[in-house]
């Protein structure tokens, strides 16, 4: 099956409306939708691997009738979470990690439906219609997991339905989420990554029909926050390890963290008057920041040999021996070559002694 890629569906968009217009505020309605209707979004970092569960199950697991090795079988729901009214089944391995972290999420649900048993949501899902006819929810998971446990999969709840999908869903759930204060740090600078792969897709469409790029200010008013906002965010995403102690149950503050990000760079590029990182200059700072978030060393592997392929003439050695071989061997990138990456080393020196052999063997 052809899938239409985001630039693709955004130069449509572009080229059927006025260049900003689909950056406004799309039309909606709230509506009184059945839960069953609705399909969550497994690309949303906010997302919880989930099945729902029947009416009648869900009543039959409380009454002793069901048991959980029965709905796995059922429902095949291994590494996910069955949920049902007034039920949530945690069906990762015991004891693991994701377990954990499912027992969690089953915790803030259950807290959340007793909250939507009690009162209505202040902050309703918001939803857009999908091609089957069914509801896509945009924002809002663990809300609507709540609905289902408190009013179970055949139950009515209301919701802000958007016409049509937004032209940038991504950067939408990032704008509805960016300034909820006890939403998960791991998840907003998952949505943030999201939202701006969307935006960098729509500037490169924009500069195909002879637009300009969006400014650093216009991206931070697209996505609804301060320019301070936008460059912490910018700073967290530049390291893998500041994601995963997020994701691993951190709660340092976004500006301590962002300070302390900053105060290794600084340290790194003095120490090796540095002043455009490259990639390896990157994964050495990461593993300082990881070093600094969790305290422990990083332990370095031992170095591997390097290995020279054979030499098939003295001509070729004595070059070798005698030249400045970087500036005459040029199948090799030298001033890119990671010279801490043993692997690239001796796939460099076996071009070299490659390139030797073919330009000086005698035949």
């Amino acid at each position: 099956m052809n899938t239409v890629s985001l630039e693709q569906e955004l130069a449509v968009v572009l080229n059927s409306k006025h260049a900003d217009d689909f950056l406004k505020e799309q039309p909606y309605e709230y509506k009184s939708v059945f839960l069953n209707r609705v399909v969550p979004d497994s690309t949303n970092p906010r997302f919880i691997p989930a099945i729902m569960m029947s009416d009648q199950h869900a009543m039959q697991l409380a009454s002793g009738k069901l048991n959980k090795k029965h709905l796995m079988a059922i429902y095949e729901c291994e590494d996910q979470i069955l949920i049902g009214k007034g039920c949530a089944v945690n069906c990762f391995t015991y004891g693991t990690e994701q377990w954990k972290k499912a027992n969690a999420s089953i915790e803030s649900i259950i807290e959340l439906a007793a909250n939507v048993s009690m009162s209505e949501l202040i902050q309703v899902p918001t939803l857009y219609p999908n091609l089957d006819g069914d509801y896509q929810i945009l924002t809002g998971h663990r809300r609507y997991f709540a609905l289902v446990y408190a009013n179970g999969i055949n139950g009515v709840a209301h919701f802000k339905v958007y016409d049509a999908k937004p032209a940038l869903p991504k950067t939408k759930q990032f704008q509805e989420n960016a300034s909820r204060e006890e939403l998960p740090q791991y998840g907003k600078l998952m949505a943030f990554q999201d939202a701006m792969f969307e935006i960098e897709s729509l500037n490169n469409v924009r500069k195909r029909n002879g637009l300009k790029s969006h400014t650093v200010r216009e991206t931070a008013n697209i996505l609804g926050i301060s320019m301070g906002a936008f460059d912490n965010y910018n700073v967290l995403t530049r390291y893998p390890c500041v994601q995963t102690a997020y994701e691993n149950g951190n709660t340092m503050p976004f500006v301590r963290m962002k300070k302390l990000v900053l105060e290794v760079e600084r340290q790194y590029r003095e120490e090796h008057h540095s002043k455009v990182l490259n990639v390896h200059d990157r994964r050495q700072i990461n593993e300082r920041i990881s070093e600094r978030i969790t305290g422990v060393k990083s332990v370095k592997k031992p170095a591997k040999g390097f290995r020279f392929k054979s030499i098939e003439s003295v001509d070729a050695l004595k070059m070798l021996l005698t030249s400045n071989i970087t500036e005459i061997v040029d199948n090799v990138d030298w001033k890119g070559l990671d010279w801490s990456d043993s692997d690239a080393v001796n796939k460099a020196l076996g071009d070299m002694i490659k390139y030797l052999n073919e330009h000086l063997s005698h035949a």
